[in-house]
């Protein structure tokens, strides 16, 4: 058995043949690759991947990218479907037949079937002079130099730069497509994204709102911030009108900064305003917010209007 220190120096070296291996499909792509995504955006049909074995799980995961990005796709197995599924494919369908060496088997039984259905066929295969390559109207060219390993016959190189070459697909369709992150929030519900994309504020917030006067003392105001628990309290005037806020960074800074501080009232270490977002705006609005000022509350407002009510606080412990 290898030491340490060859088994690492092999495993570098399986990367830098594979890296290399991305390198040189990224310099082939050309003209008929974006004749691909305006084919497939103009298309108002589905798109089906299809291969067997290795490539047929490289297969699926460019359909799953494609159909969670806004291209429908389905995925399909070769094998399967020459015996029976391929009536889950419809005429003029754009179909990607992935084939390193484009003379599997099963994946040559589906060309002249799929053509008398009047499908687009798309190659993406390592042999660009191989039968399924003739039988296809365009080729995705995945040609690597080798596949890493000694014996060079697992699948390896080759399907990751059919992995790259899928997920080149997917994001050059999706940006055509002017894809945002509120199209992936919906056919991502249940993820993060989707939850901070589809929840309004409103449905988070917290209603009680920490507030002081702009004459509470400093001792108070302390009270108040702890006593609430969100690490904040707004301030009011004597007319209740909100004019700042003190978090407690504001406090921690004023008893550095003074040594008389329990003298001090609310007015004296308070931050003059404070940021503001309506209730009806969605949770990953406030997150992108807070990022921006690097702050962790925000004052909910009714609505989007100038002098709209404060109606609750935002923690972005709220948001995670």
């Amino acid at each position: 058995m290898n030491n340490n220190k060859t088994i690492i120096q092999r495993a570098k070296e399986v990367c830098s043949a594979e890296i290399e291996g991305i390198k040189n499909v990224a310099s082939m792509i050309d003209d008929t690759f974006a004749e691909i995504v305006k084919l497939i955006i103009s298309s108002t049909n589905k798109v089906v991947v299809t291969g067997i074995g290795k490539t047929g799980i490289i297969g699926r995961k460019i359909a799953a990218s494609l159909t969670s990005t806004g291209t429908q796709a389905i995925f399909l197995n070769a094998a399967e479907a020459i015996h029976g599924d391929l009536g889950i494919i419809s005429p003029k369908d754009v179909v990607i037949l992935i084939s390193n060496s484009g003379e599997s088997e099963e994946i040559l039984h589906l060309p002249s079937v799929l053509k008398r259905m009047q499908c687009i066929l798309i190659a993406m295969t390592g042999n660009t002079s191989s039968s399924l390559a003739k039988q296809c109207d365009y080729i995705l060219n995945t040609t690597v130099n080798a596949e890493a390993g000694k014996i060079g016959l697992a699948p390896t190189t080759s399907t990751t730069a059919t992995l790259v070459l899928g997920d080149a697909l997917t994001v050059c369709l999706m940006e055509e497509r002017n894809f945002k992150p509120q199209n992936f929030a919906l056919l991502h519900p249940g993820g993060n994204l989707g939850k901070r994309m589809l929840t309004p504020i409103a449905d988070r917030m917290h209603k009680i709102i920490p507030t002081v006067l702009q004459s509470t003392t400093f001792k108070d105001v302390l009270i108040e911030v702890s006593s609430k628990k969100l690490g904040m309290t707004l301030v009011v005037d004597d007319e209740n009108n909100y004019i700042g806020i003190i978090t407690d960074g504001d406090i921690r800074r004023t008893v550095q900064q003074h040594n008389n501080f329990q003298s001090l009232t609310a007015i004296d270490f308070m931050t003059n305003g404070f940021k503001k977002i309506p209730g009806d705006k969605m949770i990953n609005d406030a997150l992108i917010l807070m990022d921006r000022h690097k702050i962790t509350t925000l004052a909910v407002t009714q609505d989007s209007s100038n002098n709209s009510k404060i109606v609750g606080i935002l923690h972005i412990h709220d948001i995670y």
